[in-house]
């Protein structure tokens, strides 16, 4: 409407408040465009999240374990464990009886290949290699090899999660990898509370969460696979006694039984294998 003596102008903007708004809008502008290649370029970027839950290992039984197997993959499938051991020279793919730790049946693997990581997916059992960037595939019910694969990089802990295999190669990173050509389809970085968390190795797929050891660590953490967050740090410390724990190594071998939702974790040249559960602490 037209201006009158009795209608007030409406206020305008100085020169400088509006170069202002621009380089506000600017500043804006460019912080969002930053931490999206951030995002990309896979780089940690410190948003607050939750700490992790504090939870505990409550033992419910244990059994006999091979102390020589230097434990690098861990699996329980339909009553049967499976055992990935390495070491140059020592590695091997195994049948476990359980209850004895009997050694059923063992692939060796001819020196340089150190094996690792330990999954079972559609194509077979998977296991990987430390710095030999091979794989192999076999079958899960005489060990017979399948096939022989190549890839590239460190190969520490694997598991199958019913669409990808996780895999970690001792950095912060999950990589999830087609089980069929192994080719990487995406990666997640591995974060407890707001830190980056290094030394991934052996890992489990359970309850749509990847389940992780830490090289040098005596606790198991949960980890989100969407998003990388540990959810529930576990301690897992205390397991062995003063005497086994002298002629032991580190904490690594997670395996889970859906059928009553327990899982079974050992260590390198262990004697002893746990039959566990994963509690709150101060439970």
């Amino acid at each position: 409407m037209p201006v009158t003596p009795d209608t007030p102008a409406a206020p305008t903007l100085d020169r400088r408040t509006k170069w202002g708004i621009f380089l506000g809008v600017a500043v804006l502008v460019a912080a969002i465009a930053v931490l999206v290649w951030l995002s990309r370029a896979g780089a940690i970027i410190p948003f607050a999240q939750n700490p992790a839950r504090q939870m505990r290992v409550e033992v419910i039984a244990s059994y006999p374990h091979d102390p020589g197997a230097f434990t690098q993959g861990l699996l329980y499938h339909d009553g049967v464990l499976y055992e990935s051991t390495g070491l140059e020279g020592e590695s091997t793919l195994r049948r476990v009886d359980l209850k004895t730790g009997r050694v059923l049946q063992t692939v060796a693997l001819p020196p340089p290949l150190f094996a690792e990581g330990l999954a079972l997916a559609p194509q077979g059992l998977i296991q990987v290699t430390w710095q030999n960037d091979t794989g192999f595939v076999y079958d899960p019910a005489t060990l017979a090899l399948r096939r022989q694969f190549k890839y590239a990089g460190d190969g520490w802990g694997l598991c199958y999660d019913g669409t990808s295999l996780a895999m970690t190669d001792g950095s912060d990173t999950l990589a999830f990898r087609a089980p069929d050509t192994f080719a990487v389809q995406r990666s997640v970085r591995v974060v407890m509370n707001g830190t980056p968390l290094r030394s991934i190795n052996e890992l489990e797929c359970a309850d749509r969460s990847v389940y992780a050891n830490v090289w040098h660590k005596d606790f198991i953490v949960r980890i989100d696979p969407a998003t990388g967050v540990v959810q529930e740090r576990i301690d897992a410390a205390g397991l062995l006694t003063e005497s086994e724990a002298a002629g032991a190594d580190v904490l690594n071998g997670i395996a889970y039984d859906p059928a009553d939702g327990l899982f079974y974790i050992t260590g390198k040249r262990w004697p002893k294998l746990f039959k566990v559960r994963f509690v709150p602490a101060g439970t």
